[in-house]
């Protein structure tokens, strides 16, 4: 009589690995997605530490400064402002008395450059003087307000 070795055949063994292939293929995106609005509210918490200094530094002179560096607000031109930056930060066409205008760009790195919410581009992101400017009624989902 022949003994029974307890084991895995190849069929079981194949539809676990199917399985498993099935499952990383509906996570995988939907983490790469979490990981991008990580990211974009990363750089959004910057835009709004950026329009706070730019007050700070109205308070203080005569007009808003386009100047992030050490010389201006003591701003970091990226964000995160250490290890991998995943956006470009920028005081968009200057600033003057009244106004100033300021954006966060996304960088490929990581693909940042593909995020979207609500089907829309979420780069760049715009705040000015009077808070986030949403450029399309659409892109208030890319700040949260959707």
């Amino acid at each position: 009589m022949k003994k029974l070795v307890p084991g895995f055949t190849l069929i079981e063994l194949m539809i676990v690995v199917a399985i498993v292939g099935i499952l990383a293929a509906i996570a995988y995106p939907s983490y790469t997605d979490s990981v991008r609005k990580g990211r974009r509210a990363e750089a959004i918490t910057a835009l709004y530490q950026l329009q706070i200094a730019e007050e700070k530094w109205r308070a203080n002179n005569v007009s808003y400064t386009s100047t992030l560096g050490t010389d201006g607000l003591g701003l970091p031109a990226t964000s995160p402002a250490s290890g991998t930056a995943y956006y470009d930060i920028a005081i968009a066409g200057g600033a003057d008395g009244t106004s100033f205008s300021a954006t966060a760009t996304a960088k490929s790195t990581g693909g940042q450059d593909q995020d979207k919410a609500g089907g829309v581009s979420c780069t760049p992101l715009t705040i000015n003087q009077n808070g986030p400017d949403y450029g399309t009624p659409n892109q208030a989902a890319c700040w949260g307000k959707n």
